[in-house]
C-alpha cells in the first residue's frame, strides 16, 4: 500500500454494522420515535473516532443505534434546502419566479405538508436490499404520509443522509457525495430529494485469514468455503456472509471450540482499495468422544447414542449435534435440551454434555368427529410416555359411537434398537355395526415400522407386523346361508412401503407421495384358506399462483385368492365417505344385496381432484371424487360412482380442519343428497 502522507485507514467492522442495521429495524419505531426529540449538544466536540465501526448494541442497553463519524478527509454528505426548485431542475438553481417552499403556509416556517422521499443516482446499485434498508432505516420514510413542516423535513433530510453514506460504504462507496434538499410540490406533496453521485466502488487488495494454517490438510476445504477474494467489491454484506459460511465450514469439519475474530478492512483511499484481515483460532481438530448426560432419569447415555447419527471417533459435525437436539425434542419427554461440546482433555476428542428439561409424560387427549354414514364418534385417549424407559409408551384409548365401539390397550417403545424405529403392541375389543357388516372382533397385533413426524419428515416410510384376529361377523351372505353370524380366526402379515416427497406432512402443498401395502393371511371359518390382500395409493401436489394448491389422488386395491363369501366382511374393500369419495355414505359404493345393504368386494378403485385455495387462515376446496367397489379380482371402471361438493378449512397451528359437504352425481338407490364429513387434516 502508499506510504504518500494522502493515504489514510481506518478499520471497518463490517459484520457488526450490517447486524447493527438488521437490529435498528426490529427497533425502529422507538428509535424514530427518539431521533425527533434529539437536542445536539454544540458546545462538546465531537470524539474522533478511528474508522467506521460500529459496536454491536448491548441487547439490554440503548435501543439506537451508533453514528459513523466519517474519515478525515472524507467525502461528506451535504444537505441543501432548495426552497424553490422546481421539477427538472437541478438543486441549487434558483428561478425568480419560482414560490418559496414555506410560501404555502404560514411565513415562520412552520405549514406543515406532507412530502415523498425520491433517491436519485443510485439506479445502478438501488437493489432491495439496499432499498429495504433505507426504506426500514429512512426517517423520511417513517414520516411519510403525515404533515411535517419544513424544518422537521429539513432535519430528516440530515439524518438520511447520514444514513446513506452508511449504507454506501457499507457496500463499498467511500467517496460518495449526496445532496438533499426539499424541492417544490408535485401532486400536493413537497419532495425530499437526494441527489446522490456513489463514486468508485472500492476493491479489496488483499484477503488474509490469518490462524486458518493451523487447520493443516483441512485448510484449504476451510478456505474455499470463504469465498471473498481479492479484487472483490469492499462490501460489507459479502464480508459477514463469508464470515458466517467459515464459521459453519470449521463447525463441520471437526474444529468445535474455532472462534473467527471480526473481520478488518484498511481503507487506502489514494488506491480506492481495501486490505481485509481475519484472525481465525481454529481451537485444535476434534472427533467425536462420549455423549455425557447430566441427569440419565430420562435417558441414559447409551440411549442416547444409539439415536445420534455419529458415533465415537467420526469427524466432528455441529450439524450432526442440532440433529441429535431436535431429535431429544421429538421423542415429546423434554421441553428444552441443551448440548455443549465439552473438551475431552486429551487433545483428539469432545464429549457431548446434554441437559434436558423433562416435560409432562402423561396426556388426556379426545377427538369428535361426523360423518354421513358413520354417524356421531367421540373418541378419548389417556397416554403416559415413559412408563418404561426409555420411551415405552402406554396409550389406552376408548371410542363411543353410533356405529362403533371400541377398547384398546397399545404399548410403544420409540427408537427402539435405532433411530427412528417403533415397535408397537396392541390388544383391542371392538363391536361395529354398520350396513355393510356387523361384527365383535378382538384383535392381537405387534409392529415394527420406521415413522415420520412433522419435526422430521421422512422421504421412506415402512413397517412389517403380525397380526392375530378372532371376529364374530354378520353381513348379507351370513343370512343367505341361513346362519345369523360366522366365526373367523385370521392371521395376517402386514408390509407397507411408502415414498413421501411432499414438502408437509398435514398440508401438502407441493411434490407427491406413492404408498404400497400388500398383506399375505390366512383364515379359518369350517375350513382353513389363504388370500392377498394389496392395494397402492398415490397423490400429487401442484401449487398454481401464492394460493392455489391442486391436488389429485389415486387408489387401487386387489383381492386375490378366495371368493367374495368366503373372505370376512370386516377384511373386504369399501368405498365411499370422507376419507374415500365424498358425497356418499360410509362404505355405501358398490354392489348391494336384497335389502340395498353394501356387500363389499375384491377390488378397489378411487380417484380424487380437489383444489386448495387459501385466504390467510381460511381456505375453500372444490373437490369430484370417483370410484367403485367389484367382486371381480380387478377394478370395474365402468361404473363408477361420481361426487362433488365443496368444502371449507380453518389452518390452524396444529393442521387445517376441515368440513367438506358433498352430493352424489349418479346416485344409487339409497343414497343421501348431500353428505357432510367433519375432520382433521387434508383429506388426502
Amino acid at each position: 500500500m502508499s506510504s504518500s502522507p494522502r493515504f489514510l485507514r481506518h478499520r471497518a467492522r463490517y459484520s457488526r454494522f450490517v447486524r447493527s442495521i438488521l437490529l435498528a429495524v426490529a427497533l425502529l419505531p422507538m428509535g424514530v420515535a427518539a431521533q425527533e426529540q434529539i437536542v445536539p449538544d454544540t458546545e462538546t466536540p465531537l470524539a474522533n473516532e478511528p474508522g467506521i465501526g460500529v459496536d454491536w448494541p448491548d441487547m439490554g442497553e440503548a435501543d439506537t443505534v451508533s453514528s459513523i463519524e466519517p474519515e478525515p478527509g472524507d467525502a461528506q454528505p451535504e444537505v441543501v434546502v432548495d426552497q424553490a426548485a422546481a421539477p427538472g431542475q437541478e438543486p441549487g438553481d434558483m428561478a425568480e419566479d419560482q414560490p418559496d417552499v414555506q410560501s404555502a403556509g404560514r411565513s415562520d416556517g412552520m405549514a406543515e405538508q406532507r412530502y415523498t422521499t425520491v433517491l436519485n443516482g443510485l439506479d445502478a446499485i438501488l437493489n432491495d436490499q439496499f432499498r429495504t434498508r433505507f426504506n426500514e432505516l429512512s426517517v423520511l420514510k417513517q414520516g411519510e404520509g403525515k404533515p411535517a413542516n419544513v424544518a422537521q423535513i429539513n432535519r430528516r433530510i440530515k439524518e438520511d443522509s447520514d444514513l446513506l453514506d452508511r449504507l454506501l460504504r457499507a457496500k463499498g462507496y467511500y467517496d460518495a457525495r449526496i445532496r438533499g434538499g426539499i424541492r417544490a410540490p408535485v401532486d400536493g406533496k413537497l419532495r425530499a430529494v437526494f441527489e446522490i453521485t456513489p463514486g468508485t466502488q472500492y476493491l479489496l487488495a488483499s484477503v488474509d485469514l490469518s490462524g486458518l494454517e493451523a487447520a493443516g490438510d483441512r485448510a484449504d476445504i476451510l478456505r474455499a468455503a470463504f469465498p471473498v477474494k481479492a479484487d472483490d467489491p469492499v462490501d460489507a454484506d459479502n464480508i459477514v456472509m463469508a464470515q458466517g459460511a467459515l464459521t459453519h465450514a470449521l463447525g463441520e469439519n471437526g474444529f468445535p471450540f474455532a472462534k473467527v475474530e471480526e473481520p478488518v478492512v484498511r481503507i487506502d483511499h489514494e488506491a480506492r482499495k481495501g486490505d481485509l484481515d481475519m484472525i481465525i483460532a481454529t481451537g485444535g481438530y476434534r472427533t467425536f468422544g462420549h455423549i455425557l448426560v447430566k441427569d440419565d432419569s430420562l435417558f441414559s447415555a447409551r440411549h442416547i447414542q444409539r439415536i445420534a447419527r455419529f458415533d465415537p471417533g467420526d469427524t466432528y459435525m455441529a450439524s450432526d449435534v442440532e440433529d441429535l437436539r431436535k431429535a431429544i425434542i421429538a421423542t415429546g419427554l423434554v421441553s428444552s435440551a441443551t448440548l455443549t461440546p465439552q473438551d475431552a482433555g486429551d487433545g483428539e476428542h469432545v464429549d457431548v454434555a446434554i441437559d434436558v428439561s423433562p416435560a409432562p409424560f402423561r396426556t388426556i387427549a379426545g377427538e369428535l368427529g361426523y360423518g354421513t354414514g358413520e354417524g356421531v364418534r367421540v373418541e378419548g385417549n389417556w397416554q403416559h410416555r415413559n412408563f418404561f424407559p426409555p420411551e415405552g409408551a402406554v396409550l389406552v384409548r376408548g371410542v363411543v359411537g353410533t356405529q362403533e365401539q371400541l377398547a384398546s390397550f397399545t404399548f410403544r417403545r420409540n427408537n427402539f434398537r435405532r433411530r427412528d424405529q417403533v415397535f408397537t403392541a396392541l390388544l383391542s375389543a371392538a363391536n361395529t355395526n354398520r350396513d355393510a357388516y356387523a361384527a365383535r372382533t378382538l384383535t392381537l397385533s405387534g409392529t415394527l415400522e420406521r415413522q415420520t413426524n412433522i419435526i422430521f419428515q421422512k422421504k421412506w416410510v415402512w413397517s412389517i407386523g403380525a397380526e392375530l384376529v378372532a371376529s364374530d361377523e354378520r353381513d348379507s351372505f351370513s343370512r343367505i346361508a341361513g346362519g345369523g353370524r360366522r366365526t373367523f380366526l385370521i392371521g395376517a402379515l402386514p408390509a407397507n412401503l411408502t415414498y413421501d416427497g411432499s414438502d408437509d406432512l398435514l398440508n401438502p402443498s407441493t411434490g407427491f407421495r406413492l404408498g404400497g401395502r400388500v398383506s399375505p393371511e390366512l383364515s379359518f371359518q369350517n375350513s382353513t384358506f389363504g388370500y392377498v390382500r394389496a392395494q397402492l395409493d398415490g397423490s400429487v401436489y401442484q401449487p398454481v399462483g401464492d394460493r392455489v394448491v391442486m391436488a389429485a389422488r389415486a387408489r387401487f386395491g386387489s383381492i386375490f385368492g378366495s371368493s367374495v363369501r368366503r373372505i370376512a366382511p370386516s377384511r373386504r374393500f369399501y368405498a365411499g365417505g370422507g376419507g374415500s369419495v365424498r358425497g356418499y355414505g360410509y362404505q355405501d359404493i358398490g354392489p348391494r344385496d336384497a335389502n340395498n345393504d353394501p356387500i363389499g368386494g375384491k377390488s378397489l378403485a378411487e380417484f380424487s381432484l380437489e383444489s386448495r385455495i387459501r385466504f390467510g387462515n381460511f381456505g375453500v376446496v372444490p373437490f369430484v371424487d370417483a370410484g367403485n367397489i367389484s367382486t371381480q379380482f380387478l377394478p370395474d371402471f365402468r361404473d363408477l360412482r361420481i361426487g362433488a361438493g365443496v368444502g371449507v378449512r380453518y389452518y390452524s397451528s396444529f393442521g387445517p380442519i376441515r368440513v367438506d359437504v358433498g352430493t352424489p352425481i349418479n346416485p344409487q338407490r339409497g343414497d343421501p343428497r348431500i353428505a357432510v364429513y367433519v375432520s382433521l387434516g387434508q383429506a388426502f
